[in-house]
């Protein structure tokens, strides 16, 4: 199938695009692309536009047979509102972290809405999470970085040089080995704030009773 051929399709709105890169590239979904191979097909086997619009209404697109089933979660897309309502924080603090490049859309529509896959609702969870373990705006991004490229990496692996997926992996698993050892440090600081925390709760609450068990200063006045 050449370039033509699908610019073609497009154009005749035999497919669809699910979305374009910032760069305006197309961008398909997985049925979308089993989709497009059985126009590749027909076009292989000769058969020019008019004919295919005529197959395409009468029986529909011939199946490759393997039996797959579409994955809806794993080609499931979110806008910004969608991603934001999953993830439980604003839309605009969304935009912040896309403007600090903590996170950026997978595609956008023809309108220019953007697109999130499945996989960011996990990425801004974490990014909340160290939030709250007090990491830096900096920090936060090199471990979106890292999460991004795990992604990546996890989706096609082969599509990296040898050498460049092996040291992508190795930096992967010292920043790993890195965070056990802040979550360490950060479980020995919270068992010390839990200690403390009770001990004072306990000393309050005492000091407190005492307070309540005082004279009260207007009766005393009133018995002067």
């Amino acid at each position: 199938m050449g370039e033509a051929d699908l610019a073609s399709w497009i154009r005749e709105k035999i497919v669809r695009p699910t979305g374009f890169t910032d760069d305006k590239e197309p961008l398909f979904a997985a049925d979308i692309t089993e989709r497009i191979d059985s126009l590749r097909k027909l076009a292989e086997l000769g058969y020019g536009l008019p004919e295919i619009h005529k197959i395409m209404k009468k029986v529909g697109l011939p199946k490759d047979g393997n039996g797959k089933k579409p994955h809806p979660e794993k080609d499931r897309y979110f806008t910004v509102g969608q991603l934001a309502e999953r993830s439980g924080v604003s839309p605009r603090t969304i935009k912040h972290w896309e403007d600090k490049g903590i996170i950026g859309p997978d595609m956008r529509t023809e309108g220019g809405f953007r697109l999130y896959s499945e996989p960011y609702v996990m990425i801004c969870q974490l990014v909340l999470d160290l939030q709250l373990f007090g990491y830096s705006l900096e920090e936060i991004k090199a471990v979106s970085d890292d999460v991004r490229g795990m992604l990546a990496l996890e989706a096609e692996v082969e599509a990296f040089p040898k050498p460049e997926a092996e040291e992508k992996l190795a930096a992967m698993l010292r920043e790993i080995q890195g965070l056990f050892e802040k979550m360490r440090l950060f479980r020995e600081g919270v068992d010390r704030w839990e200690d403390l925390l009770k001990k004072k709760r306990k000393d309050v609450l005492s000091l407190r009773a005492r307070n309540q068990k005082r004279p009260d200063p207007v009766k005393d006045e009133a018995h002067a």
